[in-house]
């Protein structure tokens, strides 16, 4: 019989300890938020790390032969780091299933950007990304065909 109650109260012990674990790694769960301790979801570091990819691959684009003919070293090796850099953040996004190995794609293709921003230096090329380009083509086809112009596609 004594058996039988000590075995009843490890019993009781046992299922209080677990209830107060089990609510102590909810509470943590709780407070890390829905991801981990930084609080951006998967989907959030997937949708962050394609942007900075797709940026970096815009910004690849090469410049007019005239900027290429005074290109130095040091502007081709930053175009390829940055090619590099574009082709790595690539696969790491492919691969990738967590928040921190988004992060780390994106760490890559903002690398890449930094390449890109040193190639452009060094060719003398303004550092106004894709948006400046954009912008500087229409208004080159409002100044060639006036102010009612409509514009289907810019060559950039």
């Amino acid at each position: 019989m004594g058996y039988a109650i000590a075995l009843s109260a490890l019993l009781i012990a046992g299922a209080v300890g677990a209830v107060v674990v089990q609510r102590h790694a909810q509470r943590v769960r709780e407070a890390s938020g829905p991801s981990g301790p930084r609080g951006a979801s998967g989907l959030d570091a997937e949708a962050e790390a394609n942007r900075w990819l797709i940026r970096l691959g815009g910004s690849l684009a090469p410049p007019g032969a005239r900027t290429w003919a005074g290109a130095d070293e040091t502007a081709g090796r930053a175009l390829t780091d940055a090619a590099e850099c574009h082709r790595a953040a690539r696969a790491l996004l492919a691969e990738a299933r967590t928040a921190a190995e988004y992060e780390r794609a994106t760490r890559t293709a903002q690398e890449g950007l930094r390449h890109v921003r040193t190639a452009r230096e060094a060719l003398g090329v303004p550092d106004d990304g894709p948006q400046g380009q954009v912008r500087q083509a229409f208004q080159e086809v409002l100044l060639k065909n006036g102010p009612k112009a409509t514009v289907i596609s810019a060559q950039l």
